[in-house]
């Protein structure tokens, strides 16, 4: 068996394994940042700059942070990156440079996938007939979202499910038969997509003047993000429109909060009052940090989200994000996008990471 090979059977054990402590996080990500620093060049030279070595690092939240532009700039991976099952992209909406995740082996990223969305998202719901508002993985091959959307398809939908984006946008004449065939039937619907989608749907409905009225047990998950896609809705509109247009109570309206450069996503319990709180299985952790100082922030008092994700064994588990966030009892509050002061702070881990990274890579 291969390094790489054992490094991917030890995660998936530890995610199946839903009553693993602290310990047992603390040392898996101990090992994969061990594994990292060694295979990984770009990595190791940060860290190395940083004394941050797996002789010294002795706790995951200590193991440097990398911050998610690097992924533009530096390649970050512990395998050849010619042999990736995969390569996510980023949507490059800031300067037009997408950021690249490879995927050796898509294994990880899948069970991270089916196990939380079955629990977070499915609950107690084997399948159910769902209709995706975004394209496919064909149409968009380096999109992490697509395979996420069409992995949950396939997974959890029934033989009935089906897309409804087309080239032109929403299929507005498919969609209005899925949420009627609903409505009849009393069978429960979910329909699932970026937030961007919906939009242009809730503009359609009201064009129309149609409302809907879905059974119990119908359910809704949206992406977040409007990525210049459509109008920006606040999130209490956003959740009174799902409820408004198709009768879905706003603690069936779902939130993920995932991003290209992790592995597992984020959750919450609907939305019946905004910001809901989000949280992510066992094997991802969440600090709230002060990016000009890079220590963590007392509970409760705003900072710049890190994520430590076990399933991001190739790349780096530790990622600085540009998103705002607050720690509260049993996850965190979701603020927004990096601004002022913050935003300063991400921008200059960025500068220090590339110092160091260029050094070894193009």
């Amino acid at each position: 068996m291969s390094k790489q090979q054992e490094v991917i059977k030890n995660i998936v054990c530890f995610m199946q394994n839903e009553f693993s402590s602290d310990d047992a996080f603390n040392e898996h990500a101990l090992q994969l940042f061990s594994y990292q620093y060694q295979n990984n060049l770009p990595y190791q030279t940060f860290c190395f700059q940083k004394r941050k070595t797996p002789r010294v690092v002795k706790s995951w939240r200590d193991i440097p942070a990398v911050p998610i532009n690097a992924f533009k700039e530096v390649t970050l991976s512990s395998t050849k990156t010619e042999e990736a099952e995969a390569v996510f992209m980023t949507s490059g909406t800031t300067k037009g440079i997408r950021g690249k995740h490879y995927h050796p082996t898509l294994d990880v990223f899948d069970q991270s996938m089916i196990f939380n969305f079955k629990k977070r998202f499915m609950k107690e719901t084997e399948k159910i007939r769902m209709g995706i508002l975004f394209p496919t993985e064909i149409e968009m091959p380096n999109s992490s979202l697509a395979h996420y959307l069409a992995l949950g398809l396939r997974e959890f939908g029934t033989e009935d499910s089906h897309y409804l984006i087309t080239e032109s946008g929403v299929n507005m004449g498919r969609l209005l038969k899925e949420l009627d065939h609903a409505e009849k039937t009393g069978k429960p619907y979910a329909l699932l997509g970026a937030s961007f989608s919906f939009v242009h749907m809730f503009d359609e409905l009201k064009r129309m003047g149609k409302t809907f009225i879905l059974p119990k047990g119908s359910k809704i998950l949206d992406t977040g993000g409007y990525k210049n896609q459509s109008k920006e809705l606040s999130l209490d509109e956003f959740y009174e429109l799902l409820s408004t247009f198709l009768g879905v109570d706003r603690s069936e309206g779902i939130n993920m909060y995932g991003m290209t450069e992790l592995s597992t996503q984020f959750y919450d319990y609907g939305n019946l009052s905004v910001p809901s709180v989000k949280s992510g299985p066992h094997w991802i952790r969440t600090r709230v940090i002060n990016p000009l100082t890079g220590e963590e922030v007392p509970k409760g008092e705003r900072g710049v989200l890190v994520h430590c994700d076990l399933a991001n064994f190739n790349s780096v588990t530790t990622i600085l994000t540009e998103d705002l966030g607050v720690e509260v009892d049993d996850g965190f509050l979701l603020l927004g996008r990096v601004q002022g002061t913050e935003a300063k702070g991400c921008s200059l881990a960025v500068d220090e990471f590339l110092k160091a990274a260029k050094g070894v890579s193009n």
